[in-house]
């Protein structure tokens, strides 16, 4: 009789899908691996198996009950306690005489070392001690492969493997497991993928196949269209169409149209036209165009002129008179 079975289980956090129609079904002396990468969801699947996050969709059954080992931030070491008063505390909240303490195996840890002074592995050594305490159908171990050496991780497969041979189930997460350590894989899909949350059961053989033929990983973004061709990172600027010259950098200044004479630096005021007289220095407003009518101050001055030349006139004829 399987000890935990999931049927379209599932769990989103606002709009993501952490876990997404998981069918699973666990027997008793089986290791599951739930493996992914950083982000995919591995810690609450467990949590979901175990049935201490609420499932969003689908349902998951336990023969028996589940026990978390060491799970950081949900079942993580009390700093001040030592290794001892953990037993101590989990028997009590269990219902069963403290004194039953002495008889409990540590597994090598120092019953008198505080839970801030504990290893990585220590701390997973002490999560299957308090676990064990329960005499649960199922145990949930995360990240059995986070801060352990490969030594370690040896040690820690070693104690694993001598408690489901006792009958209970084993599930841990990790990046990566040996699949001659485990029964099944649970393998989550990256969280930047098309859909994440998705997982795919495999047996041990399957899992160490896809680690000699990887498959190929669902894309982190949209496929480019067929034909398309990806520029380089410096080419950010568009390309100049074909058949173009690229200016050089100082030529800002737009090239002068065919047959025309480049005019000095000095001569910044534009070229007066053919047969044209060039007026003196003061004469720098543009010359008046035939029949155009004059601004009104200009007006004036000219009528000014024309009355002095008049009345010039009109003297110079009243001295010839007089003269006369």
């Amino acid at each position: 009789m399987p000890v935990l079975s999931a049927t379209g289980a599932g769990v989103r956090h606002r709009r993501r899908w952490l876990l997404r129609e998981l069918d699973l079904v666990v027997e008793p002396g089986e290791t599951v691996a739930i493996v992914g990468p950083p982000g995919s969801g591995r810690t609450s699947t467990l949590l979901a198996l175990a049935r201490r996050l609420r499932l969003s969709t689908g349902r998951v059954s336990l023969s028996g009950t589940a026990a978390l080992g060491h799970v950081a931030g949900v079942d993580a070491p009390e700093p001040v306690l030592t290794v001892l008063e953990h037993v101590r505390e989990r028997l009590a909240l269990l219902g069963r005489p403290r004194r039953e303490a002495a008889s409990v195996p540590l597994y090598g840890l120092d019953p008198k070392l505080r839970g801030r002074d504990l290893t990585p592995y220590q701390k997973q050594v002490l999560g299957l001690v308090l676990a064990r305490l329960a005499r649960p159908a199922v145990i949930a171990l995360d990240g059995v492969d986070a801060g352990l050496d490969a030594r370690e991780q040896a040690e820690l497969w070693g104690l694993i493997e001598a408690l489901v041979a006792d009958g209970p189930a084993v599930l841990v997460t990790a990046r990566a497991v040996d699949p001659a350590r485990v029964s099944r894989v649970v393998l989550l899909n990256d969280p930047q993928s098309a859909e994440p949350g998705r997982a795919q059961v495999w047996s041990a053989e399957e899992y160490a196949a896809s680690l000699i033929d990887p498959p190929t990983p669902a894309l982190a973004r949209e496929e480019e269209p067929p034909g398309s061709v990806a520029e380089p990172e410096e080419a950010e600027e568009p390309a100049e169409k074909s058949g173009s010259v690229a200016e050089p950098e100082e030529a800002e200044v737009p090239a002068e149209k065919p047959g025309s004479v480049a005019e000095p630096e000095e001569a910044e005021v534009p070229a007066e036209k053919p047969d044209s007289v060039a007026e003196p220095e003061e004469a720098e407003e543009p010359a008046e165009k035939p029949d155009s009518v004059a601004e009104p101050e200009e007006a004036e001055d000219a009528a000014e002129a024309r009355d002095e030349s008049e009345s010039d006139t009109g003297a110079k004829a009243t001295g010839e008179q007089g003269e006369s």
